[in-house]
C-alpha cells in the first residue's frame, strides 16, 4: 500500500514544464479514463509569474478554465489532449468533477489525519491530492459530492461548518503538477495506481474525513480562545 507524502515532502515544488503537462494530461486520459481540459497558463512577466487570464486579483493564477463553457471543451481521448497540450503546452491540467469521479475537498491537516486512520484500517481508497492552499482532495465515485452533506448530518456535523466540501457535476479539480503561481503546485499525496480503478463511495470514506474535519475545527477553535 502507497504511503501518504510527508509534509516536507509534499513541500518540494517541481517544476512545471510543458511536456510534463502534456504528458500528465494524455496519461490520465488514456490510463484512467478521465476527460481533461486545458485551462490558463502562467506568463513570467519581469520575472513575476502571473495567470495568463491578464486578471492581476485573479483568485487561482494559471489553474481554472479560459472560458465559461469549459465543460464542453473536455475530453478522454489520450491523442486529441495531446493535440489541445501542443497548441498551449503550459496549459494547467483540469479535470471536470462528475464523471468518471468526484471529489471530497478537505483541510490539510485533517486530510493527513483521516488518511493515515483509513490506512491503517484497510479501507478502500483512491487517488488523493494535495493543493498549495492547503487543501487535500479524495478521490471517490460520482455522486460523492452531493451524498457528501446528508452522510455528514446523520454523523451531527456540519459539512460546511467544519470545511468539508464535495466537488462534483459542474466543478473541476487542477490535476497535478499543475502550479498556482506564486504558492506552488498541485501534488499527489496518493497517487493514482492500478489497485484502486475502483474508487470508494461517500459511505466509505465520510465517517473518518468527517471525525477529522470536526476534530480540528475544534482544536482551531481551542487554539483561538
Amino acid at each position: 500500500m502507497e504511503e501518504p507524502i510527508g509534509v516536507t515532502e509534499a513541500a518540494r515544488i517541481p517544476q512545471q514544464r510543458g511536456e510534463q503537462l502534456l504528458e500528465a494530461a494524455a496519461w490520465y486520459a488514456q490510463a484512467r479514463h478521465w476527460d481533461v481540459f486545458p485551462g490558463v497558463w502562467l506568463d513570467v512577466d519581469g520575472g513575476t509569474e502571473r495567470c495568463s487570464c491578464g486578471d492581476a486579483g485573479c483568485a487561482s493564477p494559471g489553474a481554472h478554465p479560459t472560458r465559461p463553457d469549459w465543460a464542453g471543451q473536455a475530453t478522454g481521448n489520450a491523442a486529441e489532449a495531446r493535440l489541445m497540450w501542443s497548441r498551449h503546452p503550459g496549459a494547467s491540467v483540469l479535470l471536470p468533477a462528475g464523471r468518471t469521479f468526484d471529489a471530497l475537498d478537505v483541510p490539510e491537516s485533517a486530510g493527513f489525519l483521516a488518511l493515515a486512520r483509513m490506512e491503517r484500517m484497510g479501507h478502500t481508497l483512491g487517488p488523493v491530492t494535495r493543493t498549495p492552499d492547503r487543501r487535500m482532495l479524495f478521490f471517490a465515485l460520482p455522486g460523492a459530492a452531493a451524498e457528501a452533506p446528508g452522510l455528514v448530518d446523520r454523523l451531527g456535523w456540519n459539512a460546511e461548518a467544519i470545511g468539508l466540501v464535495g466537488r462534483g457535476e459542474g466543478d473541476y479539480v487542477a490535476g497535478p503538477p499543475t502550479r498556482v503561481a506564486g504558492r506552488g503546485a498541485v501534488q499527489w499525496v496518493r497517487r493514482p495506481s492500478r489497485g484502486d480503478l475502483r474508487l470508494p463511495g461517500a459511505d466509505e470514506l465520510i465517517s473518518p474525513l468527517a471525525y477529522a474535519c470536526a476534530r480540528e475545527t475544534a482544536d482551531a477553535r481551542t487554539r483561538l480562545s
